[in-house]
């Protein structure tokens, strides 16, 4: 099997799995009934994946992945904050129901340590490819304090933001896609830059430009 077909079965048992998860819950979810769901054997499935949790992790990944690519489409001259809202798209790979799928697996993880552990390991394992893409694009190395606070700034951002969306659409309704950019952007703008009137309070950190 190919790197890339083996790609796409991973992310076809992982949304399968977060269905399974979703309808039955993951206590009531075996990763024999996820095998069975995408037509491989248990064999195979515990070959790919170490736990039944561990399954949630290709799509979760889409969603961090399409964060950096953008990132790393910053053009010059141009504010990140302005970059994320008119720029941040869905990872090409993404299904048609893989955002939903993420903010269901999100909401699950506040009753589920095991996917909660996950969703932070993914979002551990974006940080230094932010760190690499700032350093690039401001000429320092990726391993400066500097660089590696603003990543681990913006990775917090991404983090707060997909969950601020996962509870605000917990009724099933999902704002439209500018809404959600308007969002990142508000956590990235917040990353970056503090709180919007603290200076003016003499409450934390001084805004800058």
């Amino acid at each position: 099997m190919s790197d890339r077909r083996r790609t796409l079965q991973r992310l076809e048992i992982s949304r399968a799995a977060i269905r399974l998860f979703r309808e039955n819950g993951v206590a009531a979810t075996g990763g024999e009934q996820i095998a069975e769901a995408v037509g491989l054997s248990a064999r195979t499935f515990w070959r790919w994946f170490r736990t039944k949790e561990s399954c949630v992790e290709p799509v979760l990944s889409l969603a961090t992945d399409a964060f950096t690519a953008s990132l790393a489409r910053w053009p010059a001259g141009v504010g990140l904050t302005e970059h994320l809202a008119a720029d941040y798209a869905e990872h090409p790979d993404a299904g048609p129901d893989d955002g939903d799928l993420v903010l269901a697996v999100i909401r699950m993880s506040r009753d589920e340590p095991a996917l909660r552990a996950i969703w932070l390991v993914v979002q551990e394992r974006a940080e230094p490819v932010l760190a690499g893409i700032l350093a690039g694009r401001f000429g320092r190395d990726p391993g400066d304090v500097a660089v590696r606070v603003q990543a681990a700034a913006l990775n917090g951002a991404l983090r707060v933001a997909t969950e601020d969306i996962a509870a605000a659409t917990a009724d099933g309704r999902r704002p439209p896609a500018a809404q959600l950019r308007e969002r990142l952007s508000a956590a990235v703008d917040a990353a970056t830059h503090g709180v919007d009137g603290e200076r003016a309070a003499g409450q934390g950190p001084t805004r800058t430009a």
